[in-house]
């Protein structure tokens, strides 16, 4: 059975979102916003095989999980929040575990148990239950079998215009630890892993779709020209967009080059 498209996928979460609200799928809650997660899907695919057994870590509602198993994948998920979401994924064969909160960083699987790993707006938290990112990618390279992909997503970027904004409105929703290219390459490297990919994404603001009328909530061509504004904006203003993507590989062997990035492989702009 072939896999669906990535806009397929979004559409049928954006259709979840709308017909069960107590999902909690807010960043389905428009097309607009649900095309943010197209390019993580398409890196996916790209460097990820199908059947391939991957851990949606920070499983969160579970959406990242459920394109997984609609693309042919063999998702775990860990999260230290209750799996509400297990009742509705496609695929009732899915382990999901979830963790303690006194021990943020320790992952309860045996070393080398997959063939990828998943943060998707999950690693810039993890210093707010009393882990840190170094701690955490130290176990995600742990559980990865040689040759494993870990594919971060939603990392915060330090100069982020979107999120300089938000702290200086009261209430606002903004992040309170945020990094740059350099910290990308630290943290990858301590954890012995090897970066393949980084770049800046997300100029132009998404999760206000909800708020649009119906019409507009649903409209793929507004959805797929924002999406080719946003683009467009974000070669030359790169270093004021609001999130990085990055890739990583964990070699079958220590490299001597200490795990620094791929330049042949790169594709993003320094910070």
């Amino acid at each position: 059975m072939s896999r669906p498209p990535e806009e397929a996928i979004a559409l049928e979460l954006t259709s979840r979102a709308d017909a069960h609200p107590d999902d909690f799928l807010l960043q389905f809650g428009s097309l607009l916003s649900a095309h943010q997660y197209l390019q993580l899907y398409r890196l996916f695919r790209k460097y990820v095989p199908e059947g391939a057994r991957v851990l949606d870590w920070g499983a969160g509602n579970g959406h990242f999980s459920y394109y997984l198993q609609r693309s042919g994948y063999r998702p775990s998920g860990y999260s230290l929040l209750e799996g509400s979401y297990l009742r509705w994924l496609p695929d009732p064969e899915y382990a999901f575990l979830r963790g303690d909160e006194r021990e943020p960083v320790v992952l309860p699987y045996a070393d080398r148990s997959f063939d990828a790993v998943a943060s998707v707006g999950v690693l810039e938290h993890v210093r707010e239950t009393g882990g840190t990112e170094a701690g955490s990618l130290a176990e995600i390279a742990r559980v990865l079998r040689p040759g494993g992909l870990f594919a971060c997503y939603h990392f915060p970027n330090r100069s982020s215009w979107i999120d300089w904004a938000a702290r200086r409105v009261p209430g606002k929703h903004h992040h309170e630890f945020r990094f740059t290219r350099a910290d990308i390459e630290s943290l990858t490297a301590g954890a012995g892993l090897r970066l393949l990919e980084a770049g800046r994404y997300g100029l132009l603001p998404r999760n206000f779709g909800h708020i649009l009328p119906v019409a507009l909530r649903r409209s793929r061509a507004l959805a797929v020209a924002w999406d080719r504004l946003d683009s467009a904006l974000a070669v030359p203003f790169s270093a004021l967009c609001q999130n990085y993507y990055f890739v990583a590989v964990k070699p079958d062997r220590p490299a001597s080059s200490g795990g620094r990035t791929d330049r042949n492989a790169e594709k993003s702009s320094t910070s």
